[in-house]
């Protein structure tokens, strides 16, 4: 008996198989169970240079949720990854470039009449390696003064809110933003209820 064998337990594993995730069984499954998994589970990152941030202006994909709006590059989860995994993948793809300094800030809450449920990570970063693309699949790449990034009429309203946060609070957050349709109804940080407006003071129930 050689150590590898010595070493599993009664379920046929060894120790370091034992404390993974099971793969699901068959090709259908995994294909099911990465689109339960990744349906509600999405990353954000807002990258600052020279003072301003890289957006996304969405208007290439059909049926798009994001449709004409401006928003951080991200996307959704694949099966198996972290936070981190999936933030480092998403910018690789949508824009060509490795981040190196990103650091998760928050998570924020999205809860729809029309979209359901979303857990968004929401990450910053201010360094990468690499060129940015000039172009990607989704939409247009540009880069938007922070101070001008709030005036936009198209950016979501709850949007406003965490960018104000990653400009005034250095520690980690959760935000919950509660839509009807494009109308964002209710907001609430670290579990106290926002007063909120178009440019928010983000003053808290107590």
């Amino acid at each position: 008996m050689n150590d590898e064998s010595a070493m599993k337990d009664e379920s046929g594993l060894n120790d370091n198989e034992a404390s993974l995730p099971k793969a699901p069984d068959s090709e259908k499954d995994n294909g099911a169970k990465t689109a339960q998994d990744a349906r509600n589970l999405t990353t954000v990152c807002y990258l600052e240079q020279n003072g301003c941030y890289l957006m996304i202006h969405r208007t290439k994909k059909e049926h798009d949720t994001n449709k004409d709006k401006l928003i951080g590059l991200g996307g959704h989860f694949h099966y198996g990854e972290s936070p981190e995994e999936c933030m480092l993948r998403e910018m690789k793809e949508e824009c060509g470039i490795v981040l190196t300094d990103m650091k998760l800030r928050g998570i924020i809450t999205f809860v729809s009449d029309v979209f359901g449920c979303e857990y968004m990570f929401l990450f910053s970063a201010t360094e990468y390696e690499g060129a940015v693309a000039p172009d990607c699949n989704e939409g247009s790449l540009v880069w938007i003064k922070k101070e001008d990034l709030l005036k936009c009429s198209n950016l979501w309203a709850g949007d406003r809110i965490f960018l104000k946060l990653l400009d005034e609070r250095s520690e980690f957050f959760s935000l919950k933003l509660c839509y009807k349709g494009e109308e964002l109804t209710d907001a609430l940080l670290d579990g106290a209820r926002l007063h909120y407006s178009e440019q928010p003071e983000l003053s808290k129930d107590n």
